[in-house]
């Protein structure tokens, strides 16, 4: 089995490029952020809480946190406070009236361009192309570096 740091580096390897990297500091969050509200607008008809209604991208984070959790419980930490950040933020959006889902289309779509654009600026391919869990390496990619620059270990 793989660990974290096989993860990382083998994700890092296609990401050295500082105008990429840049990219990707905007584009990660961004696409995890859409996806995560796409599947927020998707209800259960459970709520969790007076107001909130239990819905798909919280079932979803559940699991993806489990996935970090396997890998890195340190990471993990990290992840679920983001995932909980993207859900707030999805639920804020919600709440002012515009359509979540058109919203998250956007972001999607204008930061998978800049996605593409980047790696074309590193002359490599994005690193899902390879496995599909790089998808979720990507954003525990970044959160460590964040952890490095607060010196925790992961």
């Amino acid at each position: 089995m793989r660990t974290i740091n096989d993860w990382l580096s083998e994700y890092g390897e296609s990401h050295q490029n500082p105008t990429n990297k840049l990219v990707h500091w905007i584009c990660v969050p961004a696409i995890f952020f859409s996806i995560v509200g796409l599947f927020y607008g998707i209800k259960l008809g459970v709520e969790v809480m007076p107001g909130l209604e239990l819905n798909v991208a919280m079932v979803l984070l559940a699991l993806a946190v489990l996935y970090y959790l396997r890998l890195s419980p340190a990471l993990s930490v990290g992840m679920l406070l983001f995932s909980a950040f993207c859900l707030f933020l999805a639920q804020q959006i919600e709440a002012t009236g515009l359509v979540l889902w058109q919203v998250c289309v956007a972001i999607f779509v204008l930061a998978w361009i800049g996605q593409f654009w980047g790696h074309k600026v590193e002359g490599k391919k994005p690193s899902f192309f390879k496995d599909l869990q790089f998808l979720l390496i990507g954003p525990a990619w970044l959160m460590s570096f964040i952890y490095g620059k607060l010196g925790v270990r992961y």
